[in-house]
């Protein structure tokens, strides 16, 4: 018999970011720019609570929860791994190009991300990547982000968290 799983899903009003992106479909589609205010959540889960009975520091996790949606709120969010988008950043600014579109942002106002799109799936496991990576969630089995682009539209990306040998975290 396996040992029971305790879970904290942390879904706060504030955990959320307004972008612009364009989602690309191949060499030669995409969607228009166009914005989303994207709400983050995030579940946590594991097999041992510390000697106050807590899984996780909620209180931190959350703050680093709100510092990533900080980072990505009000932002021109542009993938810098595709293979169908040329970026160039010069004289304050960042120009993009995709097939016959021609952009010009002010970098101030654009973040270049390591992704191949700029998708909810993808956008999912950035976050992620940077929630998981922190000490506060050491000792914990897997966590779990999901961006919501629109009412009753979200995507979820979930995984184990381990150390550095492989194997997942243990207290």
């Amino acid at each position: 018999m396996s040992s029971p799983v305790w879970s904290l899903r942390l879904a706060k009003e504030d955990f959320k970011f307004s972008v612009a992106h364009f989602t690309l479909f191949g060499p030669q589609a995409a969607e228009p720019l166009h914005g989303h205010n994207y709400r983050l959540s995030l579940t946590v889960a594991g097999r041992q609570l510390d000697d106050a009975g807590l899984l996780v520091g909620a209180a931190r996790v959350k703050e680093l929860a709100r510092a990533l949606c900080a980072e990505l709120d009000d932002r021109i969010l542009l993938p810098t791994e595709s293979p169908w988008l040329a970026i160039r950043q010069a004289d304050g600014s960042v120009e993009c190009e995709y097939a016959e579109r021609h952009y010009r942002f002010p970098a101030a106002e654009v973040l270049l991300l390591p992704l191949a799109n700029t998708s909810m799936e993808l956008l999912a496991r950035f976050a992620w990547e940077r929630l998981a990576g922190g000490p506060e969630l050491a000792g914990l089995d897997s966590l779990a982000v999901e961006i919501a682009e629109t009412a009753g539209q979200s995507c979820r990306y979930s995984a184990p968290l381990t150390d550095r040998a492989g194997d997942p975290a243990t207290r």
